[in-house]
């Protein structure tokens, strides 16, 4: 097997050491810079963020402190059709979607494999918190990194085999803290840089001011909040702007806090309820990809994951006649979205995961 591989290095400390690390290991190491998104009249409206020009200057100065070729490819046409477009549509029909997952299985991988292979390189490397392992039975699998406090593992459920097969994730087996030590150590400039936060194409974090840019034909405009027992208790601004949990912003005088725990895209509702309205014991997910596993084929015991800051809970797998697996938890969990994904563990390592289409309870 060849030992060329192309580090997805988006200006920020993780891939830059990532790319260091293969390059002590031996690998013959490209720095590729994805350009993403940028929204207005510039590319530089991300600010410090790494899908505009800024990362691509701070990835080029460490290519260049590190001796390694790099360059600047523009995957800004995949991005919009696989991520941005697709974050639109499940927001307009009332689901919470997940960008980052997105980004990564049709963009990072799929876009950035195929640049790989134009270049001759044998692998793409990320700075993912994550390892990937070849299991007994051939499969790989992505299994939890060294550090549990920025494990990543949850955003890379929707990896193919053969994507898998040919990633490399050299920071999995380091911490954060040791990941920036290296930086300092080796005197790289981004050392310091803080870590991403929000979603890259949406910096201030208002979905529904993008939301109201990107389609504004297409809002449905205000509507009814609805309690539990089907009382109208108030007007809401649009179904854009809420997810399931929320607690802030719904502009309701109930006299105590209330939340969303559903929206009814139909019939343009925001459903309202108390914090124990939140919770179900069974979810339904479809759209499954298998990792550890090749199928479904018996009911199988897992941790399940239904949000990234989600710590796991154990629950019950079962595949429906359908293709859909049903969900359940021996404890009912919070706030599961449609829409949301829905990873399934054992023993550390990715089983596999979906969307979650609905609550039985």
């Amino acid at each position: 097997m060849g030992k060329k591989v192309v580090v997805g290095m988006s200006g920020g400390v993780d891939s830059s050491v990532a790319a260091y690390l293969l390059k002590e290991q031996g690998y013959e190491v490209i720095g590729v810079n994805m350009q993403m998104w940028h929204g207005g009249d510039t590319e530089t409206d991300m600010g410090n963020g790494v899908c505009g020009t800024s990362g691509a200057e701070d990835a080029k100065k460490v290519a260049d402190m590190l001796g390694i070729p790099f360059y600047v490819a523009d995957f800004r046409k995949a991005f919009k059709n696989c991520v941005v477009d697709y974050f639109v549509e499940e927001y307009l029909q009332g689901r919470t979607p997940n960008p980052c997952n997105a980004c990564n299985r049709f963009v990072k991988w799929e876009a950035l494999l195929e640049k790989a292979a134009k270049m001759g390189a044998d692998y793409i490397a990320t700075g993912h918190y994550a390892r990937i392992e070849r299991l007994a039975g051939g499969r790989y699998a992505v299994k939890n990194s060294a550090t549990a406090q920025k494990d990543q593992t949850y955003a890379l459920y929707g990896l193919s085999q053969e994507q898998l097969s040919r990633t490399l994730m050299p920071d999995g087996d380091y911490t954060k803290e040791e990941i920036r030590g290296i930086a300092v150590k080796l005197g790289l400039p981004v050392a310091a840089k803080p870590d991403s936060q929000d979603i890259c194409f949406i910096p201030d974090g208002d979905y529904a001011a993008f939301l109201e840019r990107e389609a504004p034909e297409r809002l449905a405009g205000e509507g009814d909040f609805v309690g539990m027992d089907g009382r109208v208790l108030g007007r809401h601004k649009g179904i854009t702007h809420y997810t399931i949990g929320q607690r802030k912003g719904l502009g309701l005088s109930m006299g105590h806090p209330v939340f969303v725990t559903g929206i009814r895209k139909e019939t343009n509702e925001v459903l309202i309820g108390e914090s124990e309205d939140l919770y179900a014991r069974q979810i339904l997910c479809e759209k499954m990809n298998y990792m550890a596993m090749e199928d479904l084929p018996e009911p199988k015991r897992a941790v399940g994951k239904v949000r990234y800051a989600h710590k796991g809970s154990a629950c019950l797998l079962e595949k429906l006649p359908d293709g859909r697996v049903k969900c359940t938890f021996d404890e009912p969990v919070r706030a599961p979205a449609p829409g949301q994904a829905a990873v399934f563990y054992e023993d550390g390592y990715v089983l596999g995961g979906g969307t979650i289409c609905g609550t039985l309870s």
